[in-house]
Formats: C-alpha cells, structure tokens, sequence
C-alpha cells in the first residue's frame, strides 16, 4: 500500500527548499528590474540592441536562491532572515507559494494552449513555404511555436498586398523567430510562474515585447533594403487593413495591431530615425552579452552552496522525559566515536567521562554524518542509541543508515 504519510512529507519537504530559493530569487528580481528600467530609460534610451540585451540578465535570477551571503554576510543575513525564517517555519505560506506557481503556470501557459488550438481550428491554406500559413481569420501576422513555428498570415492581406510588401512582413516574423524572441518569450513566462510573487515581471512584459519589436524593426529595415518610410507605411497599411473586425488571439509577437496609439507613435519615430548598424558589432554585443551572463552564473554557483554537502558532524542527545541537547563539539567528540557504513564505533571509557561530566541520563543518542541541502533545511543524519551496558574498551554499535530510506537520493538530487 502506498504510504501517503510519506509522500505528504517529502512534498511539505521540496515546498519548504524550494520556496526558500525562489523567493529570495522573486527579491533579486524586484532589484534587477528596477535597474533595467531605469537604465533603459535614460542610458540605453537610444539604443536599441542593448536596450533589448538587458532582459537576458533576468537568465542569472533562478541561480541566485543558494548563495551563501544569505548565512554568511552579516547584512544580507539580517536583511533577509525574516523571509528566510517564514518559509522555514510556516508551512502553510509554503504550500500557498507552490499553489500560486501551479495556478500561474495554468494561466500563462494556458494561453499558449488556447492558441495552440485556435491555430488548430483556423480554415488555413497552406503556401508553398511549410511555415507560412494563409487563415481566413482576421488577424494580425504573427509568429508561433518553439521548435516548428509558423507564421500566420491573414487572408485579407494576401489579397490586399503585393508579394515585395508581403515580403517584408513576412521577414519580419522569420527576424523575430531567428533572433530567438519566441523562446526569449517562454523563458520570462517561465520566470513569470516561479515569481509570481512579483507582478512587475508581468507588468512589464509589454516592455520586453516593445524592445523586440524595436530590434525586429532595425533588423528588418537593413536587411529588407526598404526606407525607412517604406516600412513604415507598410506597418500603417497592416493597421489600417485589420483595425475592423480584427479577432482576439493570445498574446504574441506580432507584426502589428497589439499596440495602443502612443506605443504605435513611438515605434514610428523610431523607425523615422533609423540609421545603419555595424553587423559585426551588433552580434559582438550579443556574443559579449552571453558569455557574461555565463561567467556571472559560474561565479554565483561558486559562491552559492552544492546541492548538497556531506556532514561530518557529531553531535549528543539526551532523552529523559523529554529531548536535550547535550553537545555538538565535533573536534572533541571525534577523538572517542568514530563510524563506518555499518557501525558506530565509540572509546567506553572515554564516552563513559564525558557523559559523566555533562550530568547526561536517561537514553542517550548519537548523531553522526548524513548531509543537508541548505544550512538548516533539508538535512538527514545518521542515530544510534548508545549501549551503556557493554563493558568493551571500544563498543560496536551497529546503525540502519539513511541511505536505505526512501527518497534518500531524491532529497540529495533536488
């Protein structure tokens, strides 16, 4: 029979260390976007690439959960034991947190299965490219799917356009697929589910759609050979074409028809001061970019704690009517009991002194070895009772080890 007990445990368990982590991540996060907002807003204001470069910062968050300045830096450590102290102690705040990442997921996810199965139902006609689909829907163009995508062009722009301005746009939707926005756009759902804490990430959202869109554009323009105002006026085209009757789609990246009437006079007076870029330089920045972002992460693993340490602790319990606490000197304890993957091993004499001169009674425990994941959440130890009645100069004692138990490697792993 399945042992529910067990499996509540182990799941109150991975809320409590995983909770621990993502909030302290959700913290980062509402520092990180503060800097990106404001630095996209007056320093990289103008430009564009880099404006755009400063969201994949937000790839170092997830990894920021173990650091060890939590425990070990004296402000840090007072600024966020609060936090720390809450998801350790109170459960219920802990399965409240999973609960909201679930509920997120459904939700943002959702949408991406809803458009899934709204591109399912379309009436399409396929082109001779496999990519590109023609729907009767009156939709924005727009481009869909991580490892197939597609790009969905309305029925009423294929009529109403020449093949040169059918083109552009679609151009537009392959940029947006080959620089890698439909995946940049899963990754921050992602990160809008775990932090959900945070609703900034998801208010800004159309900000990071905006500056991909304004790289798609500067991209496009070069590459398609078009004036600026040719482009331009092919974008207001699209607009005018699908402003009555258009059909609500989920969000995407899409070529035009998602923005409000400032969004879209800003996008014009971007596109109007368009001037070439140097390709070399452009992909210098993104290489230079990633392999930052690379070395930041490597840094904060080597400042952040393993997934799980192995301890060498030996500590001594006593119980006599209830549990004490008698001492955890290591360097002390480890000069009279030893251990190995089936016994405990202890000096009588030596062992018999020591409890002597802390007044110990009642049944006394030995705790020894095992591992923790985080300093004071996620640890197991190996116990034996010591056995007073043997008259052995060194007594063996023999130990069922954790390692037998379930989820033994669950716990190390995750």
């Amino acid at each position: 029979m399945f042992d529910w007990t067990w499996f509540v445990g182990m799941m109150d368990f991975y809320a409590v260390y995983f909770t621990t982590q993502v909030v302290r991540c959700a913290a980062f996060s509402f520092l990180l976007l503060g800097i990106v907002m404001l630095i996209r807003k007056t320093i990289l204001s103008a430009h564009i690439f880099l404006r755009g470069m400063l969201w994949t910062w937000f790839a170092v968050i997830p990894f920021l959960g173990r650091l060890r300045i939590f425990y070990e830096n004296k402000f840090i450590r007072n600024a966020t034991w609060r936090m720390t102290q809450g998801t350790m102690t109170f459960l219920w705040f802990d399965r409240i947190y999973m609960a909201g990442i679930l509920t997120a997921a459904v939700c943002i996810f959702g949408k991406r299965l809803r458009l899934k199965k709204t591109i399912a139902r379309m009436h399409t006609a396929v082109t001779e490219n496999p990519d590109i689909l023609i729907t009767d829907m009156n939709i924005t163009p727009f481009a869909v799917g991580l490892f197939r995508p597609k790009i969905m062009i309305p029925k009423v722009m294929a009529e109403n356009y020449s093949m040169e301005e059918l083109r552009v746009i679609i151009q537009h939707e392959r940029t947006h697929i080959r620089l890698g926005h439909l995946w940049c756009g899963f990754a921050w759902d992602v990160l809008r589910c775990l932090l959900w804490i945070n609703p900034f990430l998801t208010i800004c959202l159309k900000n990071v759609r905006a500056d991909m869109e304004d790289i798609c554009d500067k991209v496009c323009i070069q590459h398609s050979g078009k004036m600026p105002y040719e482009y331009a006026m092919i974008l207001l085209k699209s607009i005018e074409i699908l402003r009555f009757g258009q059909e609500r789609i989920p969000p995407a990246f899409t070529y035009a028809g998602e923005n409000d009437f400032a969004e879209m006079k800003q996008r014009m007076e971007k596109i109007a001061r368009f001037c070439p870029y140097r390709k070399r330089w452009s992909l210098g920045m993104a290489a230079g970019t990633f392999f930052a972002i690379l070395i930041t992460i490597f840094v904060v693993q080597m400042h952040s704690y393993a997934h799980y340490s192995e301890s060498n602790d030996i500590m001594i319990f006593q119980y006599d009517k209830e549990a004490s606490f008698i001492s955890s000197d290591t360097k002390t304890l480890s000069k009279m009991i030893s251990y190995d993957d089936s016994f405990v091993y202890v000096d009588r004499k030596a062992f018999e002194q020591f409890l002597s001169k802390n007044h110990a009674k009642g049944d006394i425990y030995i705790i020894f070895g095992g591992y923790e994941k985080l300093p004071g959440i996620g640890g197991q130890a190996e116990v034996c009772i010591y056995e007073n009645s043997s008259k052995e100069n060194v007594i063996r004692i023999p130990y069922k080890s954790i390692k037998e138990n379930r989820g033994y490697l669950f716990h190390k792993l995750l």
